[in-house]
């Protein structure tokens, strides 16, 4: 039976594909203001679901057609799900104000192609990653990552150049791959429990070989999708070559969604499958990405790919936290502390992150190029992006009192807690890797420019306060530790090691 309230989950996924439609029949010059609108409709409904999610204390769920699970479909709502649900808006709200400038059509302008694919890409994107956050079986979940990789596929050549065309294939092979490896897997648990629902699933599947062998594929296949090395290849690529705004939805974004889904799996479907030495060697690969990641963004010569290669370093701190999840899991200390580490380091980096790529296509406007080595007069320039970049840097290395701070403080908590202090030396020397870069990029923007220069074109301030909001987002997100209650902890499945 459908719970109170469970139609805001219906709204938030078909808000942003209705304004795609409507956006094809309004034309380039009408959609920035639809997506405007569409923005904040569905921000609103992001807090109404966070709303309802703590008046009730209980997750919302809407059963389509009336038809219970496992025969039906069902979309869910729990904490995690609304804290995604909530922290996407927010950057889809800023990363739309900020892209006005690149893909707006201004008064007695022409109706350019690239701008109305911009913006009905960005309504596709949104609304497949409101169904990955929503969707109550591996299915439903499935169809969601292929809606999702469709729209950010066209994102990254948006340009048609020859390279960014070239970035774009070789992530859509990497995520069909992915997407084959997934499927295999759903295939495997309705073959052997008969149901695709998640609440479902978590009581029925047990340690045997075959979920075993449906564990090992979908995680592959995930781990493809969000760029976790080895597996990364395709990233930088991709993120660094596309227009700015692009960069900002599909580093802060995208990667995420496939990231959540394996979450989901690892903590309500595959508790008593997956084993601490399967998370042991998740968090390895991550540990690896972290310290790999950084020093090759420290050896870029350009901004866009240094940010790219961080992302690839901070993709890997997200896996920490399965091993932390696992090791508190069979100790009588509550794992909820790992898993809002883990939560808080995902949205810290989605808004930092889209600050900082957003940043950089300020500074590429503002100097014609992104060249490290030459941005003497940025400061200057550009005040609030470079404040703004240093904050979105302060949250990335885990500065008080930043959401990276928090999130890395609580994952240092969990790795002392379950014994695993290695994860805490990886922290560590990550966040002083993040710091070199960081700062070489202040130091170097602060720099005085040379007499009279002048800059090569100047920015609208609305995109310079997109920036800066974003990035206090992330700054700011420390305070969560005195908000009231835990959002997080509503709602998730009962797995079937608590049920026996």
């Amino acid at each position: 039976m459908s719970t109170p309230h469970s139609v805001l989950l219906v709204l938030l996924v078909l808000v942003p594909f209705a304004a795609v439609l409507v956006g094809l029949v309004l034309g380039g010059r009408n959609a920035e203001r639809l997506v405007l609108a569409t923005v904040a409709i569905g921000l609103l409904l992001a807090l109404a679901v966070a709303a309802a999610l703590m008046r009730s204390h209980e997750a919302l769920v809407y059963v389509l057609g009336g038809w219970q699970p496992p025969l039906g479909v069902a979309l869910r709502a729990d904490g995690l799900s609304a804290v995604m649900l909530v922290a996407v808006a927010v950057v889809m709200a800023g990363i739309a104000v900020y892209a006005r400038a690149s893909f707006g059509t201004k008064t007695g302008e022409g109706e350019r192609r690239s701008a109305l694919t911009f913006w009905l890409l960005l309504l596709s994107i949104w609304g497949a990653l409101n169904l990955v956050f929503v969707a109550g079986d591996v299915f439903t979940l499935y169809v969601a990552l292929e809606l999702l990789t469709f729209a950010a596929v066209p994102l990254v050549c948006l340009d048609g150049t020859g390279d960014t065309l070239r970035a774009a294939l070789r992530y859509l092979l990497f995520a069909l791959v992915g997407s084959m490896l997934y499927l295999l897997g759903a295939f495997l648990l309705y073959g052997g429990y008969g149901a695709l629902d998640i609440p479902v699933l978590a009581m029925r599947v047990k340690p045997e070989p075959i979920a075993w062998s449906a564990a090992a594929l979908m995680t592959a296949g995930l781990l493809a999708k969000t760029a976790l090395f080895p597996l990364h290849l395709w990233l930088p690529p991709a993120h660094a070559g596309a227009p700015a705004a692009a960069s900002a939805v599909l580093s802060a974004l995208v990667v995420k969604g496939s990231w959540f889904l394996l979450l989901r799996l690892w903590i309500d479907v595959f508790p008593d499958v997956v084993t601490l030495a399967a998370a042991q060697l998740l968090a390895a690969l991550g540990a690896t990405a972290i310290v790999l990641g950084n020093l090759t963004a420290l050896r870029q010569v350009r901004l866009k790919l240094l940010i790219a290669y961080s992302t690839v370093a901070q993709i890997g701190y997200l896996f920490l936290m399965f091993p932390l999840v696992a090791g508190l899991r069979s100790s009588p200390i509550d794992a909820s502390t790992a898993v809002t580490g883990g939560m808080l380091q995902t949205i810290s980096h989605a808004t930092a992150k889209a600050a900082m790529f957003m940043a950089a296509g300020l500074v590429y406007t503002t100097l014609g190029h992104d060249r490290l080595t030459e941005l003497r007069g940025v400061g200057r320039a550009l005040p609030m992006t470079t404040v703004a970049f240093a904050l979105a840097g302060a949250s990335l290395i885990g500065l008080p009192p930043s959401g990276g701070f928090l999130a890395k403080w609580l994952l240092l908590s969990a790795s002392f807690a379950s014994t695993q202090w290695w994860w805490a030396c990886v922290m560590l020397v990550g966040g002083l890797l993040t710091s070199v870069y960081v700062f070489t990029f202040v130091v170097r923007a602060l720099a005085p420019a040379e007499a009279g220069w002048t800059p090569k074109s100047r920015v609208p301030a609305y995109q310079q306060h997109a920036v800066l909001a974003l990035a206090l987002c992330s700054f700011v997100l420390g305070a969560a530790a005195w908000l009231p209650g835990d959002l997080m902890r509503i709602g998730a499945p009962t797995p079937a090691g608590a049920a026996r």
